[in-house]
């Protein structure tokens, strides 16, 4: 055996015997080559394209790695990321297509100078490959975990987690196109109209693709506690999930730019719930 065939061997016998930490590296590693890539294009924005992704590509180390638990909760729990990731991997790539670096990364770039580059790697991409490992343990589990007595047969808590996911999925879509249209539409957008977004499913809470995010989460988590209570440990992703859209890079952050930039939005913030909908106020 070559000396390259015995570390190949190497790491191949270490990913089996630790599969989660195998995960974590991959999303590393990941999360590093558009590091790389986004060097010479100078735009950190493209971090976001991957986050989706990046969750497909560990899902998928998980299943492949020896001892996987297979069946049909495996299967379902590859087909429900793989319809998420896809969709949202594939709306953001659109969405940031031709359009100059995002606000937020533009902000650090000003205030950090030509050290942003390297800072870049430990406080956006890594950052986010740890996250992104942290969220995925109800992949991990489900995939991984041979489940109850039951053998891994699908029951009310994998069907309970298949509806909360799919509800989640349905608002975080049905939210992205509308907005998407509404920003197409010259008379009425935000960025020439300078009018807020309140129709549809935003008339009942002002971000429905973040309450959708948070909700399918939430599902993949029950689908993870079919596995077993041994897997209540699992749940801390969605919980994690759902801090950081309601108090850290999600609600707080965007709204705290809408209140200074866009007219009208404290009315809309009067009449409207922020994540859970609701009926609006009069």
């Amino acid at each position: 055996m070559t000396v390259d065939g015995a570390a190949l061997s190497a790491v191949a016998a270490w990913a089996q015997s630790w599969p989660l930490a195998a995960g974590l590296a991959v999303a590393f590693a990941a999360f590093t080559l558009v590091w790389l890539l986004h060097l010479p294009l100078r735009d950190a924005s493209i971090v976001d394209v991957l986050w989706g992704p990046a969750f497909l590509l560990v899902a998928a180390i998980y299943s492949a790695l020896p001892g996987a638990a297979g069946g049909a909760r495996s299967r379902l729990i590859l087909v429900l990321v793989a319809l998420w990731a896809l969709r949202l991997g594939g709306y953001l790539l659109w969405r940031r297509w031709g359009e100059p670096e995002d606000p937020r990364y533009r902000a650090m770039r000003k205030r950090w100078g030509a050290p942003f580059a390297w800072v870049s790697l430990p406080v956006v991409f890594w950052l986010q490959a740890a996250i992104c490992w942290v969220v995925s343990w109800p992949l991990f589990q489900g995939i991984r975990a041979p489940g109850a007595a039951g053998g891994g047969d699908l029951g009310w808590l994998d069907a309970a987690g298949a509806v909360l996911f799919a509800v989640g999925f349905l608002f975080e879509t049905v939210g992205d196109v509308q907005l998407a249209r509404f920003k197409a539409d010259p008379a009425s957008s935000g960025r020439n109209g300078g009018r807020v977004m309140d129709r549809g499913l935003w008339r009942f809470t002002r971000h429905p693709n973040y309450f959708g995010e948070c909700v399918l989460w939430w599902g993949l988590g029950l689908i993870a506690m079919a596995t077993g209570w041994g897997a209540w440990w699992t749940l801390a992703s969605p919980a994690l999930m759902t801090v950081l859209l309601l108090r850290v890079s999600g609600v707080t952050l965007l709204e705290s730019h809408l209140q200074e930039t866009r007219p009208g939005y404290a009315e809309y913030v009067r009449r409207t719930n922020a994540f859970v909908p609701g009926r609006p106020k009069e």
